[in-house]
């Protein structure tokens, strides 16, 4: 198991652009992911908006404008974004952030077509 964990990519480097708000996370294989606010926000791992069973994912509405306004280490595994619209229950795995990062296009392509089927907007909650 030991193994398992050490081949699991970790990051080397998180930033923040607060005026793009967008974390750039380089991870130790060499790959570095763009991720938006508002993505992270509308993907964050909190019950909140995951729901509580594997069929009961919210889509989350009026996040264009969400900036992250903290970033806190937690252990060596994940970090906890706070957001300037008071989500900060997410805690982003390592492993949560590169999958982010790999399956954005899907994600993002996924989430504007339930916004789409909802009547829902980016710009209004």
């Amino acid at each position: 198991m030991t193994g398992d964990l050490a081949a699991r990519p970790r990051p080397t480097e998180i930033r923040y652009r607060k005026t793009e708000r967008t974390l750039f996370v380089t991870f130790d294989d060499g790959r570095t992911y763009v991720l938006p606010a508002e993505y992270l926000r509308v993907e964050s791992p909190s019950a909140e908006v995951q729901g509580h069973g594997p069929d009961s994912k919210i889509t989350v509405p009026g996040k264009m404008f969400v900036g992250i306004k903290h970033i806190e280490p937690v252990g060596n595994y994940a970090v906890r974004l706070d957001f300037d619209d008071g989500h900060d229950t997410g805690i982003f795995s390592w492993e949560y952030l590169y999958t982010l990062g790999r399956e954005q296009g899907d994600r993002w392509t996924a989430y504007l077509a339930a916004m789409e089927n909802q009547g829902l907007s980016r710009e209004l909650g």
